[in-house]
């Protein structure tokens, strides 16, 4: 059994999907992720190799460690969060396409050489895009085509370096790469850049994730970014490149978010700067530091994905989410709302909440190598994101002026989802030992010293304080239905 690659079920799952309708098809989409959770859990053992011959190549398709275990817990927990959020949807086009790109995330993180990898990463990039299509509006077409032929570039780059390094090495195996490769680990690299939306080949994120549908959202949230993620900690942990690249992710989204009316694409912004961590961790290189990166990967789906479905679930009722139509909605959905907040103290990392834990591995990592100057960076971003993603979203959407919108709360499925988000999130913030223990390398960390709380504690409440202070002089950017110039 533990032979049996877990996205054989995700694809098994797919095609049932496409066959079943009604109480069957829910089914399926509940059932997958668990037994494929329970097969991870009792079947894999850390060790596991399966190779398979193809013309006298030999490929890994799957090779467990703790590294690529985490991701696949991650995957199925999000997969299932996402199941639930999507069970009154019909469309099979959604369902089975959600369920292909779980299963292609599955089958990237377990890919043991550089072909196995190419063959998942490219199927990401089919299956995802059919959830912006499964739209049907003008913009989510062409959104939709400029989210694709990103993904398809970052996919030639990764089989054109790949070959490169065969060439150069005889060698197709997926372990460490490093910018010394040459030619071929710049190939690999820029292909892994442009699935993490490096800046300046981030804008298919901003560009598509808005424009899919309110549960195609929510899978996109998940899977792309942290696979992208998992590939730069197997290829080019360490690499100082890394530091000033991921210090700039996380800190140049937030002028965007700031005055973004769209409150969907405000997250996009978002879901950039907590990449931007993760990606500041791994290049660092330290085990501190990309136990952070890989924390907050796993941190940042669930309070990620918890706000895409928050406000996925106002643009469910209400059929509008600009910040500047919205307001008074916690009258009507008070439930959403009390979620929504969880979410937006998690991605705050506020003490108890997922986010403090992980986020501040990488902050102390941070100070640990003497990066002072990128720490205040870091430290800045840290406060924006309180701004745009812990104050912004859940005061327009929310509170805010009276818009005078009536509606009915938010649909059970995607209550009970946000549910469990939420839950997962005050327990990793509560109990973090429960992740620690599943990170690759030892720990030797603990969140809750009284210096760190009190630090983050202030942190916030000067962060919160600015932005009362700049609402109330009119000095902080209004929300108007305007288009965000982003190249």
């Amino acid at each position: 059994m533990s032979e049996f690659s877990p996205f054989l079920l995700y694809f098994a799952a797919a095609l049932l999907l496409a066959l079943t309708r009604g109480l069957p098809r829910q089914m399926v989409l509940l059932a997958t992720p668990v037994l494929t959770g329970l097969h991870l859990w009792l079947n894999i053992e850390v060790g596991t190799t399966v190779t398979h011959t193809i013309m006298s190549y030999e490929l890994v398709i799957m090779r467990v460690d703790k590294l690529s275990l985490l991701f696949s817990y991650l995957f199925c927990i999000a997969s299932f969060i996402a199941g639930i959020f999507s069970l009154h949807v019909k469309d099979t086009k959604q369902h089975v396409a959600g369920m292909l790109y779980a299963g292609s995330a599955l089958g990237a993180v377990y890919a043991g050489d550089l072909i196995t990898l190419f063959i998942f990463w490219e199927l990401l990039a089919i299956s995802s895009v059919f959830l912006i299509w499964a739209r049907g509006t003008e913009r989510a077409l062409k959104a939709g085509i400029r989210y694709l032929v990103f993904q398809v570039l970052s996919g030639v780059l990764l089989l054109a370096g790949a070959l490169v390094f065969y060439h150069d090495t005889g060698s197709l195996a997926f372990d460490h790469i490093g910018l010394d490769a040459g030619l071929a680990g710049w190939l690999i690299f820029i292909a892994f850049g442009i699935k993490s939306a490096f800046p300046f080949l981030h804008s298919w994120l901003t560009d598509g994730y808005p424009e899919a549908t309110v549960t195609g959202t929510v899978f996109l949230s998940a899977f792309t970014t942290k696979v992208a993620v998992y590939s730069l900690a197997r290829g080019f942990a360490g690499e100082e490149i890394l530091v000033y690249i991921g210090v700039t992710m996380a800190c140049f989204p937030i002028f965007y978010a700031v005055i973004e009316n769209d409150l969907r694409k405000v997250l996009a912004y978002s879901l950039i700067n907590q990449v931007g961590f993760m990606v500041t961790g791994i290049g660092i290189g330290t085990a501190l530091a990309l136990n952070g990166a890989i924390a907050h990967a796993f941190s940042d789906v669930i309070f990620k994905g918890l706000l895409f479905m928050s406000m996925g679930a106002v643009l469910y009722r209400v059929g509008n989410i600009n910040g500047s139509d919205l307001g008074g909605l916690y009258k009507s959905m008070p439930k959403t709302t009390m979620l929504c907040i969880v979410g937006a103290l998690s991605i705050s990392a506020f003490p108890l909440f997922s986010g403090f834990v992980s986020k501040s591995m990488v902050m102390t990592a941070l100070m640990y190598e003497e990066y002072g100057y990128l720490w205040l960076l870091m430290l800045f971003a840290s406060a924006g994101v309180f701004h745009h993603a812990g104050i912004k979203i859940p005061y327009l959407a929310f509170f805010a002026h009276e818009a005078g919108i009536r509606t009915e709360e938010a649909p059970g499925n995607m209550l009970l989802a946000m549910s469990v988000a939420a839950l997962l999130c005050i327990l990793i913030g509560s109990q973090p030992q429960y992740l620690y223990a599943l990170l690759p390398w030892e720990v030797d960390y603990w969140p809750y010293d009284v210096t760190h709380v009190l630090a983050q504690l202030q942190l916030l409440f000067f962060s919160a304080l600015a932005f009362v202070w700049l609402n109330k002089k009119g000095l902080y950017p209004p929300e108007l239905a305007s288009v965000n110039l982003d190249m």
